[in-house]
This record gives C-alpha cells, sequence and structure tokens, in this order.
C-alpha cells in the first residue's frame, strides 16, 4: 500500500525541516544529559528521573519518525495565483453569511493547518467545501453550533 503523500506548502515543509533539525540536535542531546545525570544517581528501579527522562526520550523518538515520514512522503504545492477556482494553496476571503463578517483564509494540507493564523485544511468542513469552487458561490457547512452558510468573495 502507498504512503499516504502529505501536502505542504514551501514555508510549511521549511518549518518542518527546522523543527527536526531542532530536535535532533538539540533536544536528543539534553534529554541524553539528563539520562546520563540520573543514571548517575545510581540504582535504575526507583529512580524517577530515569524514568522520566526514559519516557521523554520515547516521546522524542516517537516525534522524530513522524516528521522524517512526513518530509519523506510530502508534496510542495505551490500558491496559487491566477486561478478562479479554490485549490490547495489559494487564499480566499469568504462572508460569513450570517454575521456579516469577511474572513481570508489560506487552504492548506491537514500537516499545516492552522486556524489561529487563518490557515485551513482541505480537509476542513470549510476548506472541503470551498474547494474547486469560484467567487460568488455560497457554501453551506455543517458545525456543532448547527448550519453555517459562507459566500466566496474572492479567489487570489
Amino acid at each position: 500500500m502507498a504512503e499516504k503523500r502529505t501536502l505542504l506548502t514551501q514555508d510549511g515543509y521549511n518549518k518542518l525541516a527546522e523543527k527536526l533539525d531542532y530536535l535532533k540536535s538539540v533536544r536528543r542531546i539534553e534529554i541524553s544529559e539528563r539520562l546520563k545525570a540520573a543514571i548517575a544517581l545510581g540504582d535504575l528501579s526507583e529512580n524517577s528521573e530515569y524514568d522520566d527522562a526514559k519516557n521523554e526520550q520515547g516521546r522524542l523518538e516517537s516525534e522524530i519518525s513522524e516528521l522524517e515520514a512526513k518530509l519523506r512522503t510530502s508534496d510542495i504545492i505551490q500558491a496559487q495565483t491566477g486561478s478562479d477556482k479554490v485549490m490547495i494553496g489559494s487564499t480566499v476571503v469568504v462572508l460569513d453569511v450570517e454575521l456579516g463578517e469577511e474572513t481570508t483564509y489560506m487552504i492548506v494540507g491537514s500537516t499545516e493547518a492552522d486556524p489561529d493564523n487563518n490557515k485551513i485544511s482541505d480537509e476542513s468542513p470549510l476548506g472541503s467545501a470551498l474547494l474547486n469552487k469560484s467567487a460568488g458561490v455560497t457554501v453551506q457547512v455543517q458545525a456543532p453550533a448547527g448550519l453555517l452558510e459562507f459566500k466566496l468573495l474572492k479567489v487570489m
């Protein structure tokens, strides 16, 4: 079975690569030093410092493996400009019909989604509803609060 591809913008790829480098070059050394200090305390059978450091090491190695897999299977998406249809990489302006508020979002892959910074996943309810749509279209999105309507004002 083929590995699932990870969709990233170049910026998202660079951030993941920087994080991976930090985890490998800084965090691994920090945890290694903690392990050495805990071992120096003696009796490992009742050494909570050692247990904590080993658990943290396991979490770190798991995160490193996950980041390596995402980078290995990544496809870099280019910001879409000039297209009249929403695609991954597009920046869109939408109007919340009920509230009358305009918001600008960038449609990104799920790995890079960051709603606090207006980056929404193509797999999110709004992101998936907007895909392949053109300006002027109104989409409905099912949310916990009920059915919401958004008008796509602009595709950039």
